[in-house]
């Protein structure tokens, strides 16, 4: 009798753990934490210190639930980092990361293998980190991302592929352009490279809170937006400065509202994980 009792309350404990979701019926957004970066000179992003007092930057994954599949976009910090404390990276530059991707996924009752999409705006450490978690889904990818990231990463030293190397067998669809994931105009990758080579942002129209471009790194503060501020280590900076322009273009076109992923003030003012945006 003991052993079952023990069996139940563990059974109801995991419940308790698990956030209860409705069905997907109509798109939705969910913004986890996934770290943070905290820099005491600003001046490689291209601005001066000056510029802007901000010196923390919120590192988001987001989980976007189409009633046709499940997509991640940007993956965070690397998995390492999570309840490591406020680790240094470098001198100036720290990382900390609290709860692992994965973790906020189980809240929700959710692994990777329920995820058929990974969209990463970029290769990058802090958006590619727990993109080895997923070699279930599909990568979609710019093909000039995945040309450098996988066949010239030697080239490219801001690429660490051992955050990804586990995706080079997985299923890929290598994009040449902006894409519409599935196929209804409420998901839109837009290819704005400069950043890397393949940079992309990901467009979004929800029901209820409207048009939403989360931006990837096409820009880091809302300084840069302002000042057109090109990073001295992006990849090409006249490709950046096109990319600024046709971003801008799509937001007036679209009335769309640019949610800088970079920007703490901003997720300051989000609802986290296990709320979500219809």
């Amino acid at each position: 009798m003991g052993n079952v009792f023990l069996l139940i309350m563990a059974a109801l404990t995991s419940s308790a753990l698990t956030e209860s979701r409705p069905p997907v019926e109509a798109l939705r957004l969910t913004v986890f934490d996934c770290g943070s970066l905290r820099l005491e000179d600003v001046s490689s992003f291209g601005l001066t210190n000056a510029d802007t007092p901000v010196r923390d930057l919120f590192v988001p994954c987001y989980l976007i639930e189409h009633p046709q599949g499940n997509m991640i976009w940007d993956t965070g910090l690397p998995l390492t980092f999570a309840g490591q404390g406020r680790v240094a990276l470098q001198p100036g530059a720290t990382v900390l990361y609290e709860q692992s991707l994965l973790n906020q996924l189980a809240v929700l009752g959710l692994g990777p293998a329920d995820i058929n999409y990974l969209g990463l705006s970029h290769m990058h450490f802090d958006h590619a980190g727990a993109a080895n978690a997923f070699p279930g889904s599909t990568l979609l990818v710019q093909r000039m991302e995945y040309e450098a990231a996988f066949d010239h990463a030697s080239d490219y030293p801001v690429f660490d592929p051992r955050l990804y190397e586990g995706l080079r067998g997985s299923a890929a669809t290598q994009l040449e352009g902006d894409y519409d994931v599935f196929g209804d105009g409420s998901v839109m990758i837009l290819s704005l490279p400069g950043h890397t080579p393949g940079h992309q942002a990901l467009a979004l129209k929800l029901a209820d809170t409207g048009h939403l471009v989360l931006s990837g790194d096409q820009y880091h503060f809302r300084a840069s937006r302002t000042l057109h501020s090109v990073p001295e280590f992006n990849h090409n900076r006249e490709a950046t400065l096109a990319s600024m322009a046709k971003l801008e273009a799509y937001l007036l076109a679209n009335q769309a509202t640019l949610w800088i992923e970079h920007d703490q003030a901003l997720a300051d003012s989000l609802q986290l994980a296990p709320a979500f945006y219809e």
